[in-house]
């Protein structure tokens, strides 16, 4: 019928109801968003995610307050090392003993210990928990929980120092795997009147139980700091104004013949077996030896460390 023909593709007006349309979207979605966040500043991405760990880490803390993280809880289990350990003022959060356990002089000792020291939680579990706790091991009935170890920041160490009014004396352990050496290296420190030792964080003793006992109680008293890297943590302390000595076999000068002992010092000692690695033993200012008349290789990192403290008081104090 004429004037009643629709051209052809058209969509019909007699359609009932509102026509549903985008509403803009096709449009705006044709627009440009402007240029492209840098990663660090996109949502999910990784570098967003360390990014946001770093502002994290910096909120709240003062430039000297850094702290080098904590370590892991440890578990000493079986009735002589945990009496042991309780004897010899290892800090411990938890005493697990077994239900129904046979009340021998070893468990009586450790549950008259823990409950005079204080602040020990004194927990009763079944095997199977005790169990499930130890992993499997043959815990006797008796588990005590170690709380994580607080490391300070390396550059805590030479603050401290400065702001008594000291002279700097740092230990740094390159290598050293033996948490009882460690313990013996705190204890040294500790005696002759140094300011801390450092530890790298990876492949390297930590302040586990052997160590606290080895400390001889010295360890909550004497920090421990956690590098990252240590070269890095070397460089820091030359820019602090110590002196870095590094003790090695092939050293070229005796220990007691070093003039910068009585100065701001960072005492770098490696392992007995593989002395100082590459990189850190070029980093140090000078390399020293202990001279042994008697033909002797190399001495334990604890004893090392000992002699070398010892002079290093010595010059201190003449």
């Amino acid at each position: 019928m004429a004037g009643n023909s629709q051209p052809r593709n058209r969509r019909a007006s007699g359609k009932k109801g509102a026509q549903v349309g985008s509403g803009g979207n096709r449009r705006r979605g044709l627009e440009g968003k402007g240029p492209t966040p840098p990663a660090s500043a996109r949502k999910g991405h990784v570098k967003n995610r360390i990014a946001n760990a770093k502002a994290r880490q910096q909120q709240g803390r003062p430039q000297r307050a850094r702290r080098g993280g904590k370590g892991s809880t440890e578990m000493v289990v079986g009735r002589n090392p945990v009496f042991e350990a309780l004897r010899d003022g290892v800090p411990a959060t938890t005493l697990y003993v077994q239900q129904y356990i046979d009340n021998d002089e070893r468990v009586r000792d450790a549950l008259k210990l823990a409950s005079d020291r204080g602040g020990i939680h004194l927990m009763e579990a079944p095997r199977p928990e005790l169990d499930r706790l130890t992993g499997g091991l043959n815990h006797q009935g008796l588990v005590l929980q170690i709380p994580a170890y607080e490391y300070a920041h390396p550059d805590d160490l030479a603050a401290a120092a400065y702001d008594d009014g000291e002279e700097p004396l740092i230990v740094v352990l390159d290598g050293i795997t033996d948490p009882r050496n460690l313990g013996a290296v705190v204890r040294s420190v500790s005696a002759f009147g140094g300011h801390g030792v450092v530890v790298p964080e990876r492949r390297a003793a930590g302040m586990t139980a052997g160590a606290w006992k080895s400390s001889a109680g010295t360890a909550a008293r004497t920090p421990v700091a956690r590098a990252t890297n240590l070269t890095r943590t070397l460089e820091a302390y030359k820019k602090a104004g110590l002196t870095v000595v590094g003790l090695a076999a092939d050293g070229d000068t005796d220990i007691a013949d070093v003039a910068a002992l009585d100065g701001p010092l960072a005492i770098v000692i490696g392992s007995e077996g593989k002395g100082l690695s590459r990189l850190v033993g070029e980093t140090c200012d000078v390399r020293v030896r202990i001279p042994m008349p008697g033909g002797a290789e190399s001495l334990n990192a604890g004893v090392a460390t000992g002699i070398v403290l010892y002079e290093t008081s010595r010059k201190r104090t003449a």
